[in-house]
């Protein structure tokens, strides 16, 4: 499994870049899962639904299956937030690809996403000066905000991101006990 993160400010492109690069690397015949970061209190279920009814009457996991999908809800008895690796580790370890989306304190390979159009830009810092597991930024600025040797790839060309992905793909191996993260 190879695993590489995107991470940025809000409003940066992170889930238009992932949901673009997912069909691209599937045209390789590549089975690919996305992990997100969701803040505080979210929900994929519906008020009054079976799984939904479930969860409210205070089951700490349910699990649903069709023939087509599955999904597992976990209730956290007490406020934790699990580690990109604790999630990684709930994937099924045959598929290809891992995106993960958010966790820009971790220690996973990842690529910053810059949009220079966005006016929040002009006041918050670049992460990749001060983060050794950035290895690259995708923008869509002629010129990354600080001057880098990282590669810089086009932010609008989902394309061009992976075949560099593809290209660099041992990088993104990943080996959950490995000490040398970010290398």
């Amino acid at each position: 499994m190879k695993v590489v993160g995107f991470a940025g400010y809000s409003g940066s492109g992170k889930t238009t870049l992932v949901e673009q690069l997912i069909p691209e690397l599937r045209l390789h015949g590549l089975r690919v899962s996305v992990v997100k970061h969701a803040h505080h209190k979210f929900d994929i279920d519906h008020v009054g639904k079976d799984t939904w009814r479930h969860r409210e009457a205070g089951a700490y996991e349910v699990a649903v299956a069709s023939d087509r999908r599955m999904a597992l809800m976990r209730e956290f008895e007490q406020e934790h937030t699990p580690s990109v690796h604790e999630l990684l580790a709930e994937l099924d370890p045959r598929v290809d690809w891992v995106l993960v989306e958010g966790f820009k304190e971790s220690d996973l390979p990842k690529i910053e996403i810059w949009r220079a159009a966005s006016p929040d830009y002009r006041e918050r810092p670049a992460l990749y000066p001060h983060d050794p597991c950035i290895v690259a930024v995708a923008t869509d600025a002629p010129l990354p905000p600080v001057p880098t040797a990282l590669p810089v790839l086009n932010l609008d060309d989902p394309h061009a991101v992976v075949q560099w992905l593809l290209a660099q793909g041992a990088r993104f191996d990943y080996v959950p006990d490995r000490a040398e993260a970010c290398e």
